[in-house]
């Protein structure tokens, strides 16, 4: 139940600070921060339950969290263009807010994508719209999975690439190869170009847009495309600190190495695994895309992150020291050929 246990009081703590203020604002975001480091820290590896059968709720945790993102989202919105909150309770709000939706529905999303069932794909859909990121849907799926570690994957981060860089290209590179990928499909099955997807993105990102304006005003609207940037943020970090330098071998046929656990960085950190629906183990998510979350596991001897996955993405944001502790792990792998 570890997963339950660390994702839905954030959510409950979100909704409380929305509505109420005061003591929740605080709540929340220390829930996102300190308390999720501080026990990662302390009690340092404790495995969350393996088995599906050891956790038969998983779809309806995903399904909760998914539609929980939906009300926070609208909350925090109505709360920020709203005048019984003051500046520090908004200020709280906005990151516990943009946090969770960063780390948690960012990576319930992902989960929900991989299903074969279409609901839960859609849900995870909207949860990616919602947070301004519609087509990570498909190029996560048809661009990052078949690419990932080469050339082609504008979501593997090169070795001495910032992430400031790295953002840039990945937003962009993402959002063209996407789009490449979907359309080369449509042509493949013989259906229409009007059912691309990418036009469901953008309409449903407009919608959200006038959503938030019907709430709460152009402040709604700054507050939310705010919120959207800050979820984006924090996907692109994990995408940078999960595949920093670690590249797959292109055989003199052309075609690259199958993927393997070396082609990942993966964390034990028991507590912001199961914040992150297990999304650090990562090595085995490449591995089995479609393995259900609290089935993933840890490579025997996989490349490990020194510290927890949001500790990692905090310290991306200074690329001396991302540097100076990450390069040597990645030339420890024997990895290191391709220069960002």
């Amino acid at each position: 139940m570890i997963f339950a246990l660390t994702t839905l009081p954030p959510l409950a703590l979100i909704i409380a600070a929305a509505i109420w203020g005061g003591i929740w604002a605080a709540l929340a975001p220390l829930w996102m921060t300190a308390l999720t480091a501080s026990l990662d820290e302390i009690i340092k590896r404790l495995a969350p339950p393996r088995p599906a059968q050891e956790f038969p709720a998983e779809t309806a945790l995903s399904v909760a969290l998914a539609l929980g993102h939906f009300v926070a989202l609208v909350l925090t919105v109505w709360a920020m263009g709203g005048g019984w909150l003051g500046g520090w309770e908004k200020a709280g709000l906005f990151v516990a807010m943009g946090l969770f939706a960063g780390q948690v529905s960012n990576s319930n999303a992902h989960e929900l994508i991989h299903r074969g069932q279409r609901s839960l794909h859609r849900l995870g859909m909207w949860v990616f719209i919602s947070n301004l990121f519609g087509h990570h849907t498909s190029a996560h799926v048809l661009v990052h999975h078949r690419n990932v570690g080469t050339p082609e994957d504008p979501n593997t981060a090169r070795l001495g690439e910032t992430f400031y860089r790295f953002a840039r290209r990945a937003w962009v590179g993402s959002f063209r190869a996407g789009y490449r990928a979907e359309k080369a499909r449509l042509t493949q099955t013989g259906r229409a170009g009007w059912r691309h997807p990418y036009g469901v993105y953008l309409a449903g990102t407009g919608l959200c847009i006038a959503i938030a304006a019907g709430i709460a005003g152009p402040v709604g609207v700054l507050a939310y495309l705010a919120l959207g940037v800050f979820a984006v943020t924090q996907l692109l970090m994990s995408d940078y600190v999960q595949h920093y330098g670690l590249w797959r071998e292109v055989a003199a046929n052309g075609k690259p190495e199958p993927v393997a656990a070396r082609h990942s960085w993966n964390s034990p950190h028991w507590f912001s695994s199961g914040l992150m629906l297990n999304a650090p183990r990562h090595s085995d998510h490449h591995a089995h895309p479609t393995r259900s979350y609290p089935n993933l596991t840890l490579p025997d001897q996989g490349p490990m992150l020194p510290r927890s996955l949001p500790v990692m993405a905090c310290v991306a944001l200074y690329p001396r020291l991302w540097r100076r502790v990450m390069d040597p792990r990645v030339h420890a792998m024997g990895q290191g050929q391709r220069k960002g």
